[in-house]
C-alpha cells in the first residue's frame, strides 16, 4: 500500500505550519530591509553590508543591538520555524522518514547546531542583552547572559530530545514522555515534539 501524498496535522496546526512558513518569508523580507537602512545591520557580522550607493538614505533606529526590522525578522524566525518544521513534516514525511524523525528528531539535532554555533561561533555582542533572538528559552536564556551553564543545559535539554528519537524505535510510550519533556523543554522549538507526544506514535 503507498503512503499518502501528505501527512495530516489538525486543522488549527495546520494552519499554523502555513503561517509559520509565511513568517520565515516575512522575517527574510525584514532582514533584507535593514541592509538598505543600515550601514552594518548585525554588529556580529561587520563585513554584511552594502556601499553607500545601494543604501537608501534612511536609518532605522535600534532595538539594542540591531535595527527594528532585523529584531523583528529574526523573531519571526524563532517563532515560525517550529510550525515550518511541521509544514516540512506534512510535505516530505510520506516520502521519506518517521514521524520521530521529523518532529522529534530533526528540532533536537537543530537545537544541538544552534547551542554549539551560539556557544562556540557566534560572534557575541557587546554587552550581552535582552534583546537577543534564540530558539528556546534556554538558549535565551544563555544568549542573553553568556553565562555558560546555560548553554550546558541547552545541551541537556537537546539531549532529551535525541533520547526520545531513539527511544521511538523500539519503546513508543516512553518516546511519547521523552518527546513531551523535550517539547516543553525547549519550546518554542519544541512545538513538534509536543505534537508528536500527543498523538499516537509511529
Amino acid at each position: 500500500m503507498s503512503r499518502p501524498a501528505t501527512a495530516s496535522l489538525p486543522g488549527r496546526l495546520d494552519r499554523a505550519a502555513d503561517w509559520g512558513v509565511y513568517a520565515l518569508a516575512a522575517g527574510t523580507l525584514l532582514g533584507l530591509v535593514a541592509f538598505v537602512t543600515n550601514p552594518v545591520p548585525d554588529p556580529s557580522f561587520p563585513w554584511a553590508t552594502l556601499p553607500p550607493s545601494l543604501r537608501l538614505p534612511y536609518t532605522q533606529p535600534r532595538i539594542e543591538h540591531w535595527p527594528v526590522s532585523y529584531t523583528l525578522a529574526v523573531w519571526l524566525w524563532v517563532f515560525g520555524l517550529p510550525f515550518a518544521l511541521l509544514a516540512a513534516y506534512r510535505r516530505f514525511a510520506p516520502v521519506a522518514g518517521r514521524r520521530s524523525a521529523w518532529l522529534v528528531g530533526v528540532p533536537a539535532v537543530l537545537m544541538v547546531a544552534l547551542t554549539t554555533y551560539c556557544r562556540y561561533f557566534w560572534p557575541k555582542p557587546d554587552p550581552a542583552t535582552w534583546n537577543a533572538p534564540a530558539y528556546t528559552v534556554v538558549c535565551w536564556a544563555y544568549c542573553s547572559s553568556y553565562v555558560t551553564v546555560w548553554s550546558t543545559l541547552a545541551y541537556a535539554v537537546a539531549a532529551v530530545g535525541v533520547a526520545a528519537f531513539l527511544a521511538a524505535r523500539t519503546d513508543g510510550d516512553r518516546a511519547a514522555v521523552a518527546a513531551g519533556a523535550f517539547g516543553v523543554l525547549a519550546l518554542p522549538l519544541g512545538v513538534p515534539a509536543l505534537y508528536y507526544a500527543t498523538t499516537e506514535s509511529d
